[in-house]
C-alpha cells in the first residue's frame, strides 16, 4: 500500500501543476512588435508574399508562417491589397469578418499590422476591431484610426482558439478589413510556472529516492 501511494504521488503533483498553469491562463494585449517579441518566443511572420492582388482567393485558405500553420475564413473570398511586390491580406466584401483559427500546436501569441483599406486595395484611414479567444475567455480591441503600421498583439499562456478581424464602417462610404505581417509565436513561461515546475520535480525526486531506499 505504501508503494502504491508513492507511485500515485508524482501523478497528483503533475495534475496540480497542470491545474495551476491552466488557472493562470489569460490574454495579454500589447501595442508594439518589440513588446510582443519580448513576451513570446520562436516568432514567425506571414508577410503574404505572393498573395494575389489581381484575382480573388476562395475561402477558406490555409497559410503558414515559419513552423506554424493557420486557416483564414470569410463568407465570400479574399483579395490582396497593396502591390505585387508587397501585398497585404484583405477581403472582397467590406463588411466581411475574417476568422483566423485552426492554429498549429504551440501557438500562444498572434499579432500584426491591422488597418483599413479602400476599394482600390490601398490603405485608407479607418478603424478595425479584433476579437481573440482562448481557454480563459475572449478579449476585444478596436484600433481607432489605424495606420498601415498599427501593431497589436495578443499573448496567452494557453492555446489560442481563434481571432476575428472586422472593419468598423464609417458613417459614409465603406472600408475593408486588412492585415499585413501576421506574426505567430510560442509563449515564454512565466517565472511562477518555472518555480512550480522545479518544486514539483524536487518532490518527485524525493519520493523516488525514498522508494528506492
Amino acid at each position: 500500500m505504501k508503494l502504491k501511494f508513492l507511485l500515485l504521488k508524482p501523478l497528483a503533483i503533475a495534475a496540480l501543476l497542470a491545474s495551476a498553469t491552466a488557472s493562470q491562463a489569460a490574454i495579454t494585449v500589447v501595442t508594439s512588435l518589440a513588446a510582443f517579441n519580448a513576451a513570446t518566443s520562436a516568432q514567425a511572420t506571414d508577410t503574404f508574399a505572393g498573395f494575389s492582388v489581381i484575382v480573388s482567393t476562395p475561402s477558406p485558405i490555409t497559410r503558414t508562417a515559419g513552423p506554424y500553420s493557420y486557416t483564414a475564413t470569410a463568407a465570400a473570398s479574399f483579395f490582396g491589397g497593396g502591390t505585387n511586390a508587397d501585398p497585404f491580406f484583405s477581403t472582397t466584401q467590406a463588411r466581411e469578418t475574417v476568422t483566423f483559427n485552426a492554429f498549429s500546436a504551440g501557438v500562444r501569441g498572434i499579432g500584426g499590422n491591422f488597418f483599413a483599406s479602400n476599394i482600390s486595395g490601398l490603405f485608407t484611414p479607418g478603424s478595425v476591431t479584433l476579437t481573440v479567444t482562448d481557454g480563459s475567455g475572449t478579449v476585444t480591441q478596436t484600433i481607432a484610426n489605424a495606420t498601415a503600421s498599427s501593431f497589436i498583439g495578443f499573448i496567452s499562456d494557453g492555446p489560442i482558439a481563434q481571432m476575428t478581424l472586422a472593419a468598423v464602417q464609417p458613417t459614409s462610404g465603406v472600408v475593408w478589413p486588412s492585415v499585413d505581417n501576421l506574426v505567430l509565436a510560442a509563449a515564454v513561461p512565466e517565472p511562477g510556472t518555472y518555480a512550480l515546475l522545479l518544486a514539483g520535480l524536487g518532490v518527485v525526486g524525493l519520493l523516488v529516492r525514498r522508494r528506492r531506499s
